[in-house]
């Protein structure tokens, strides 16, 4: 009983003292305006057959100039396939994860890539996002500043995966 009444009234002192010590005010906090995003561009008419064939053959042939074994997947803007590609002997895991990857940068209408970085910035609730696959490799299609589909490809590094990509929409206008 004696220790309980000892706790109480050093718990009472410490509450009832008052301060000996002034705290200095805050530092003032800078404000820093941050420019606003620039919006996404807005979905434009689906790529066609034709224009996605060309960009699997255009990143077939960076892949084999490279000496990579690759899967290449174009969508639409919803995600839905439009054309693909599997090189032989190209691991059978590449042939999903190229379809995630360009179904992602379709959807999010952001390069996997950018996805990525924000993960390994802290921003780890990308992860949780349905139908999100933040590994580089993925890209938009962006003409006539209108998204028409995207671009996915897999069997490298993801770094590699992206120059492909990027490789194969060198002339899209």
């Amino acid at each position: 009983m004696m220790i309980k009444m000892m706790f109480a009234a050093m718990a009472l002192a410490a509450i009832g003292a008052p301060a000996t010590a002034q705290q200095a005010a805050p530092a003032p906090v800078a404000v820093v305006a941050t420019p606003a995003p620039v919006p996404a561009p807005p979905y434009g008419t689906p790529i066609t057959l034709a224009q996605a064939q060309r960009l699997i053959d255009r990143a077939l042939a960076a892949a084999r100039a490279r000496g990579f074994r690759m899967a290449i997947a174009v969508v639409e803007p919803s995600a839905s396939l439009v054309a693909f590609a599997r090189m032989d002997d190209t691991q059978y895991g590449s042939i999903v994860v190229a379809q995630e990857k360009a179904g992602s940068a379709a959807r999010f209408r952001t390069p996997t890539a950018v996805m990525a970085k924000a993960v390994l910035d802290g921003r780890v609730t990308t992860l949780a996002l349905p139908g999100a696959l933040p590994i580089a490799g993925g890209r938009p299609i962006v003409v006539g500043g209108k998204i028409i589909g995207a671009i996915g490809v897999s069997g490298a590094s993801s770094a590699e995966d992206d120059e492909i990509a990027t490789a194969a929409m060198a002339d899209m206008g």
